[in-house]
């Protein structure tokens, strides 16, 4: 059976990887890094690309900021698809920006029909500048709006798909590290959740990762990106691929990086959870 799953490719990583040129269906990259009109990093994924698709996924178009998008930014990223072709293109539903600063942080949004409508229209912005659906990935988040009536979180995606024609990046690691940290079961309640997705969903990613559980000292379970990906992680991958079938995965790791092995070890073994569905 094909593979489905993918890594994240990071500088450290760089020289390994081509040397040894591993057998991946994709690889994904973090567009900001790769803004610049020319030096090594652009020239080294420019070789990537030629051997294996590259999705791009950025963390700072700011989707659901109601200051609005930022254009240098959107400028730079078309600019950056054009150079490459890109197998996927995704970002987060979140804000980041106000009106004269970046905060360089993918912050909350309220699940609201005003946060609804703004996320439409700036993921339209988006589309048409790109001539392509892009992804649009569900995040981990350590605040909240309280005292605001919000819409049940999968249906808010549902409508941003279902208004916009942009499809889920569905961090799985995301689910279990809010369901921690909400004091809800860590299977259970993300399982829940993509059930609530219901059958239209169109998920076009998958993403995996490692967290750190501070909850002896901050109380919180970080979303770190920097170990191997925990148990109630992989059961509930097993449940969306029962519900949604080989999607294409990320195993992503962006802190205390490991040996490249490592982390093709990882893509083997959500492989292995994906055939066994």
């Amino acid at each position: 059976m094909e593979p489905v799953t993918g890594i994240g490719l990071r500088q450290p990583h760089y020289e390994v990887f081509m040397a040894q040129r591993p057998a991946l269906p994709f690889v994904e990259v973090h567009s900001e890094n790769f803004f610049g009109d020319g030096g090594a990093a652009l020239q080294l994924l420019h070789q990537v690309r030629q051997s294996w698709p590259v999705s791009l996924h950025g963390v700072g178009l700011s989707l659901g900021a109601a200051a609005g998008l930022d254009p240098w930014h959107l400028d730079r990223l078309a600019c950056l698809v054009d150079r490459i072709d890109p197998l996927r293109v995704s970002d987060h539903a979140c804000f980041g920006r106000g009106p004269d600063r970046h905060a360089n942080d993918l912050l909350p949004i309220a699940f609201t029909p005003a946060s609804l409508d703004i996320l439409v229209a700036q993921v339209q912005q988006v589309q048409e500048r790109l001539r392509r659906p892009i992804g649009v990935e569900n995040i981990s988040a350590y605040l909240g709006w309280p005292d605001v009536a919000q819409m049940p979180e999968p249906e808010f995606f549902r409508e941003l798909q279902r208004r916009s024609g942009c499809w889920l990046l569905l961090d799985v690691n995301n689910l279990v590290v809010n369901a921690l940290n909400a004091g809800d079961d860590p299977v259970a309640a993300p399982c829940a959740w993509i059930d609530a997705l219901g059958p239209q969903a169109e998920v076009g990613e998958i993403h995996l990762a490692g967290y750190c559980d501070a909850r002896a000292g901050t109380g919180l379970v970080i979303d770190d990106h920097g170990s191997r990906v925990h148990p109630p992680v992989w059961q509930v991958y097993a449940h969306a691929v029962r519900r949604l079938g080989r999607v294409p995965t990320l195993v992503e790791w962006d802190t205390d990086l490991p040996a490249l092995d490592v982390l093709l070890q990882e893509a083997a073994s959500a492989d292995q959870w994906a055939a066994a569905r």
